[in-house]
């Protein structure tokens, strides 16, 4: 139970973590590019600037001073008023055509970045041609994935490190409560141990006085009676408590392979009798194969509560069915019962320790609330689970699924 809230204790941790590290991964990642690309923007203007300049008409002509204004990765090209490439200075250089309507364009094509802007006549004011600026994104990709390996690698490390930690963590904070846990295990099953002899006393001394009742008053017999029936409780109830308190999941490791058919059928024919006293039909419908691994006597008991329940709370003439059925690589028993059912409300109550409710099933209370937990507790310590599906005086179906064992004696 502790190893399985340390593991959820742990993912939930680490969980956190790593949403942080993509939100602030993704921040860095999108501020980056974003300035990387607005550098770019900046050169590209002061270049096609710079190219404006070199743009003039000497006598009637188009010319073009041929100083050298691009860097590595950039080019300048110089286009006369209809569009056509006069000059080009630099690579790599854009080939997309020029659109001489729009006065300044920005482009972003084959891992190159443009923008291109029209030059007129500073005298006439006259359009005498355009220039493109063009500088390849192959340096702010590279960079860019770079970034991506660094972020990636360090949120992984960072991750790695903090499970490392976070496991150390979980470890020192749940110590406390793991002892605590052990310390109220031991405290219960030594005081459940403990109420044995004086319960046992009591009732000895109850079952004498009511083996005289000549000497008594019809009132006496009366109470000795009541105090019989509240030292077979207390019994019942320190019993279940010892038990729970030795349920150790270190039990896992002394389980064996169990054939349930053969289980299940002792327990219908053990309880065959009960249940025609009480005017209830008992049937079973079990299919092989039916080999657990676990412990023989806890699954015994945890199917003799199902029945138990299910006649205590059917009436008579109702029918009481075993039914297990093979589901993938698990194998499903259900003890399904017309009895007066559960209420929505309490459904999800009915496995916790101590709890009755007399308006969830009324035709008898006897029991100290403690049969269905600790069947809960076997079936988890098998590796398995149980349900419980129940309509309102429609009956009930609680179900075990338990991992099937592949086993051939």
């Amino acid at each position: 139970m502790f190893r399985k809230v340390r593991l959820q204790l742990l993912a939930s941790y680490l969980m956190v973590l790593a949403g942080i590290m993509i939100v602030f991964a993704i921040a860095i990642r999108t501020t980056f590019t974003y300035t990387l690309h607005h550098q770019v923007s900046q050169r590209l203007q002061n270049l096609v600037k710079a190219g404006s300049l070199e743009l003039e008409i000497e006598d009637g002509r188009l010319e073009i001073d041929q100083e050298d204004l691009v860097r590595d990765l950039q080019s300048l090209q110089w286009y006369d008023p209809t569009g056509q490439l006069v000059g080009t200075q630099g690579q790599p250089a854009s080939n997309l055509p020029l659109d001489p309507q729009q006065l300044v364009h920005l482009q972003t094509h084959a891992n190159l970045q443009s923008i291109s802007v029209p030059v007129k006549d500073p005298n006439t004011g006259q359009l005498i041609g355009f220039v493109r600026a063009n500088e390849s994104l192959e340096a702010v990709n590279q960079t860019l994935q770079q970034l991506d390996w660094g972020l990636g690698g360090g949120a992984i490390l960072a991750i790695v490190l903090s499970g490392i930690g976070g496991t150390w963590l979980t470890l020192k904070a749940m110590r406390p409560i793991e002892q605590s846990m052990r310390q109220l295990q031991q405290f219960t099953a030594d005081a459940s141990h403990e109420l044995r002899s004086p319960l046992t006393a009591i009732k000895t001394n109850a079952t004498v006085a009511q083996k005289y009742p000549e000497g008594m008053r019809p009132t006496d017999a009366e109470k000795f009676q009541a105090i019989l029936s509240a030292a077979n409780q207390m019994t019942a109830l320190t019993a279940s408590l010892l038990q729970l308190a030795r349920l150790d999941p270190s039990l896992e490791q002394h389980q064996i392979p169990t054939n349930l058919l053969h289980t299940l059928e002792e327990l219908s024919q053990h309880y065959q009798h009960q249940a025609q006293a009480q005017g209830i039909t008992l049937t079973t419908q079990l299919a092989e194969p039916t080999w657990v691994l676990g412990h023989e006597d806890q699954l015994r008991q945890v199917f003799a509560n199902l029945l138990d329940n299910a006649l205590r709370y059917t009436p008579n003439g109702g029918t009481v069915t075993i039914r297990s059925t093979r589901v993938g690589q698990s194998i499903l028993i259900q003890v399904q019962d017309t009895g007066i059912g559960i209420q929505a409300e309490h459904r999800e109550k009915i496995f916790d320790r101590f709890w009755q409710a007399d308006t969830a099933r009324s035709y008898q209370t006897a029991g100290c609330g403690l049969g269905l937990a600790i069947a809960r507790r076997i079936v988890q310590l098998h590796k398995g689970n149980i349900a419980v599906d129940s309509e309102w005086t429609q009956g009930s179906c609680l179900s075990v699924q338990l991992p099937l064992y592949d086993y051939s004696p």
